[in-house]
């Protein structure tokens, strides 16, 4: 089984060299885990369907064939409550496809920061408890090991459909599986960005990171970058700080970096809100000029420090692909058609940077937002 690139979804010159994951990456997707035991989506998607489900997505909306007696009731708890617009994002892109879909829709959202996993899991027990509500439940896990029961408990219930967003790791251990996994892969993300890193930094350079909280996507956002920029380049690692996912941790992590760790020139951020957090620690020392910084994502904050010359690049998602996909699969589910949805989804990354054009980085912008909306949210 393979899976293959489609060039549907791929309307700007500028995306020549966006990453799909397609499981046979050239480094393990697991640094730092020693049993696989999860799947990468080679191994569970049927020949096919992600490709047609990416097709769809990248294309016009085609309205729902049948009826409904009242709107479908869905259930969203993610990490909302944190610094990063992806939840926020897909939450748009997720209800503006529905609306094109012509699929009427109710939402209850549970709010948390990343770092709040007993109160996902509260949020969790309390939509299983209430299943006779909903249609359509919607989970993005706060860490996936640390919520894989709710995960199971969720895809248990008969009562409604399950989704995961933001991972792409469907766990071999859990009793029963969601009905669909919508992501990007941070894998992918990891090595498309090493080999920019590479060509624009060359060899023998020195790095920090602020990695985020252990676990799977850390462990390929950082940890694949890692191994992929120290085996390919000979680059060497000063210090990993934990920050958690949090822009305090990010602020604290690049404080800490700068004092103690001077010959390193580059900081590696896992996401938006550990690098908005360094991008402040740099500036109130003022050496936003000295170091090199990444983010994780290319989400609106992102972008915009781009622009002011204070994130220099980041892997960016093709961002809105993941809701407009989840709302495309409850349209399939609507039509019982469930069974030609892949189980995992996969958007598109590429790598966004302070030497594009203003044209090239608006253009990128509008192809990744084109439901969300182009700049930051307010929130």
């Amino acid at each position: 089984m393979k899976l293959l690139m489609t060039t549907a979804v791929v309307t700007s010159a500028l995306l020549t060299g966006v990453a799909f994951a397609d499981g046979k990456l050239p480094l393990k997707e697991t640094a730092g885990i020693a049993d696989r035991d999860y799947w990468v989506p080679d191994e569970v998607n049927a020949e096919g369907k992600l490709e047609a489900l990416q097709a769809i997505v990248g294309s016009d909306a085609v309205p729902f064939t049948g009826t409904l007696e009242k709107p479908i009731e869905i259930a969203l708890i993610y990490p909302s409550a944190d610094t990063s617009d992806f939840w926020a994002r897909n939450y748009l892109a997720l209800t503006k496809r529905l609306d094109q879909l012509g699929i009427a829709y109710k939402t209850t959202e549970f709010a948390s920061r990343q770092v709040e996993h007993s109160l996902q899991s509260t949020y969790a027990s309390q939509v299983e408890q209430d299943a006779d509500l909903y249609d359509y439940v919607i989970f993005g896990p706060s860490e996936l090991a640390i919520q894989a029961d709710n995960i199971d408990k969720l895809a248990a219930n008969d009562g409604f459909s399950t989704y995961v967003w933001a991972f792409h790791t469907p766990l071999k251990y859990l009793k029963n599986q969601p009905d669909v996994w919508f992501d990007f892969s941070s894998a992918a993300g990891a090595l498309t960005m090493c080999d920019y890193m590479l060509g624009r930094l060359g060899e023998g350079v020195t790095m920090a990171m602020n990695r985020g909280i252990p676990g799977i996507t850390d462990n390929q956002r950082s940890g694949d970058f890692k191994a992929c920029v120290e085996e390919k380049g000979g680059w060497k690692t000063a210090y990993e700080h934990y920050g958690e996912y949090q822009t305090e941790g990010g602020f604290e992590g690049t404080t800490l970096i700068m004092q103690a760790y001077p010959e390193a020139t580059i900081i590696h951020n896992a996401n938006t809100a550990m690098a908005m957090g360094s991008v402040e620690a740099q500036l109130a020392m003022g050496k936003e000029k000295e170091i090199f910084s990444t983010g994780w994502g290319g989400t609106g904050l992102e972008l915009e420090a781009i622009r002011r010359g204070e994130l220099d690049a980041t892997p960016m998602r093709m961002g809105d692909d993941v809701g407009a996909a989840t709302a495309e699969a409850i349209k399939a589910d609507l039509e019982s058609r469930a069974e030609e949805l892949p189980l995992v989804f996969l958007g598109r990354i590429t790598i966004a940077h302070d030497q594009m054009s203003a044209d090239e980085l608006n253009a990128l912008e509008v192809e990744a937002f084109r439901f969300s909306g182009v700049g930051a949210l307010s929130r």
